[in-house]
């Protein structure tokens, strides 16, 4: 019911900043909690942050924490990924993800979208 549309996505170089906009079309978004995740090339996709529907409560993967920040505009069904300080270690596909609760977001079922790459030179 929900899809997902990265975009932000670009080359920069390490010690730089993006922010990644994940828009959303479907009659429940409102009420599913957003996360991000990422992929780099030979790894599997890892977990990078996530969001509750109010946007009250918010989580970060401890190799983001202080230098991501994730946030939502539910008036514009779009939550965002503010990336600060970044590492060529954060180069991958970066994935917005959907889920009814925010305690599944990390499970199995969920709506993704395509990715937006993340490119960090050193």
């Amino acid at each position: 019911q929900v899809q997902l549309v990265e975009s932000g996505g670009g080359l920069v170089q390490a010690g730089g900043s993006l922010r990644l906009s994940c828009a959303a079309s479907g009659r429940t978004f409102s009420s599913y909690a957003k996360g991000w995740f990422r992929q780099a090339p030979g790894k599997e996709r890892e977990f990078v942050a996530a969001i509750s529907w109010s946007g009250g409560t918010t989580f970060y993967a401890d190799s983001v924490k202080g230098r991501f920040s994730i946030s939502r505009d539910n008036a514009k069904n779009t939550v965002y990924l503010q990336m600060n300080s970044l590492k060529p270690e954060d180069t991958a596909v970066y994935y917005c993800k959907a889920t009814p609760a925010l305690t599944t977001i990390a499970g199995a079922v969920g709506s993704w979208g395509q990715g937006t790459q993340v490119t960090v030179s050193s």
